[in-house]
């Protein structure tokens, strides 16, 4: 097996194995039928080996033609150019991104297509936007500070039912498709200043292009109101025998092999115009390119396949059993103990602790950043749970947080701001929205709850964690470092991948 190949199989082996477990173990509790099990299983090593095809897939394609036609924008010096390019690459990428179809999948009363269309358009425009924020010079933390407070003012009148939608929208955005396209199409946008603050203002793409999807999703609220959606639990198939099981997952794959050409060939359409005009790749380069692609395609229809089929129907069974008999409390402490193991477990988040202890010279280390984040998305995942068994808003949750967030952005050294908004989306990775999501949403349902206000909020409430964590993290390092809450100086390069 290819080594790189192996490594990413690897990495999401010990992503998806701790929840597997889990899974396991109160698999007992909920008296599962082997038959159901089976499903799970099968969809969990689909779901592996799908997820290392695509982030290798990802790493070979999707990054390197972020960085090419980051750096031939710029290098063109024509503004109008370079927006309208921001707005199409943004709808583009974002439409192929894999944890925004889990989330419109489960979405009631409202088309897959509508979802992930209104999400792209926002995505394209921020995108936009973050680029003018780069050539204008303007402090991210003001714009942030604007941004949220349009989205709190303009969620008033959205419907109630769809604020957290929204929010989750907002969380789910930043996947492994998107980030490492945006984060190395703002290295080039960066280099347009040309000054020592360029590598610090290449953070913050991310962070407002999650802001996009967010205003988006609230005005589709508002203007195409879809009523008070009925949320059905998903049903299992009943399945006997292994051979069922196998049956099961051969007829659904060519529903999302359609579904997955249509979102990323369109991808492979710009390379493919790029590399026309452009002749920015040798034929070496370019194939390794095309591979890069048929990996991306191959490891998302495996992705899917066993998210759909297997492995998010069960958190939703598990989910409504725990809530719908005595053990509802029980929700807590295994949310709890879900969000500690998923932080945890996520690659690009352990990368993104060695990085910032390397920046902090050690003053915050990578024990003190992982146990921070494992903390905070345990904390978040518990309120999650707390919201689906009482119906708690998730205004007395979110705008609080925001609110701190925003307020230690004028504290933290700018690069930890940079970090901790850009962090969002590596927090939430693939496992918040493939069985957190749905976990949430059977046990709101088994609690007898709206899952539209109660459930949905929990990938948000994942995404808001590192906001609070990493620039508490900055705090830390600006007290013992003894210095003024001033940028962070001679930033990695290899820091702006958050996901690689």
């Amino acid at each position: 097996m290819n080594e790189k190949l192996k490594e990413k199989i690897n990495e999401s082996l010990s992503s998806v194995l701790p929840i597997t477990l889990i899974v396991l173990v109160l698999s007992i509790i909920v008296d599962m039928q082997i038959g159901t099990l089976a499903l799970f299983l099968v969809g969990a090593v689909l779901l592996i080996v799908g997820m290392g095809l695509f982030q290798l897939g990802a790493e070979m394609s999707i990054s390197p033609l972020g960085k090419s036609i980051g750096s031939s924008m710029i290098k063109t010096g024509k503004l109008a150019f370079i927006l309208i390019l921001c707005l199409l690459m943004g709808v583009i990428i974002t439409i192929a991104e894999p944890d925004l179809q889990v989330l419109a999948e489960q979405v009631a009363n409202v088309p897959n297509s509508t979802i992930i269309y209104t999400v792209a358009v926002g995505v394209g425009i921020f995108l936009m936007i973050a680029f003018l924020r780069i050539y204008l010079r303007v402090s991210l933390a003001k714009m942030l500070a604007v941004f949220y407070l349009l989205v709190f003012v303009l969620s008033f009148f959205a419907p109630d039912n769809f604020r957290p939608v929204a929010f989750d929208s907002g969380g789910v955005t930043t996947g492994p498709m998107t980030v490492p396209f945006i984060m190395t199409l703002g290295v080039g946008f960066a280099s347009v200043r040309g000054d020592k603050e360029g590598a610090n203002d290449s953070f913050g793409l991310i962070a407002l292009c999650s802001v996009g999807p967010i205003l988006s999703v609230l005005l589709l609220g508002i203007f195409n109101d879809p009523g008070n959606a009925i949320y059905h639990s998903i049903e299992i198939n009943a399945v006997e025998s292994t051979s069922d099981v196998t049956k099961y997952f051969i007829k659904e794959l060519p529903r999302y092999a359609k579904e997955v050409c249509m979102s990323v060939l369109p991808v492979v359409g710009v390379f493919a115009v790029y590399q026309m005009f452009s002749r920015a790749y040798r034929p070496m380069q370019a194939g390794r390119i095309l591979i890069g692609f048929a990996y991306t395609i191959l490891g998302l229809i495996l992705f899917l396949t066993g998210v759909n089929v297997g492995f998010a129907p069960v958190g939703n069974f598990m989910g409504e059993t725990l809530g719908s008999g005595h053990y509802k409390l029980l929700l807590i402490p295994i949310g709890a103990l879900v969000g500690y193991f998923i932080v945890k477990a996520e690659p690009a988040v352990q990368v993104l602790n060695a990085q910032v202890d390397e920046i902090t010279g050690g003053i915050v280390s990578h024990k003190m950043m992982n146990t921070a984040l494992s903390i905070g998305v345990a904390g978040a995942v518990v309120l999650s749970m707390v919201r689906v068994i009482t119906g708690l808003h998730i205004y007395y949750i979110v705008i609080p947080g925001y609110l701190i967030a925003l307020l230690l952005t004028r504290f933290v050294p700018t690069v930890f701001v940079g970090i901790a908004f850009d962090s969002g989306g590596v927090a939430s990775g693939p496992m918040t929205s493939t069985f957190l999501l749905p976990l949430a949403m059977g046990a709101c349902n088994g609690v007898g709850g709206n899952v539209l206000t109660d459930a949905f909020g929990v990938v948000a409430l994942v995404a808001l964690s590192p906001l609070l964590t990493i620039q508490l993290m900055g705090l830390i390092y600006a007290h013992k470092s003894k210095a003024a809450p001033a940028p962070v100086q001679n930033v990695p390069d290899e820091l702006v991948d958050l996901e690689g």
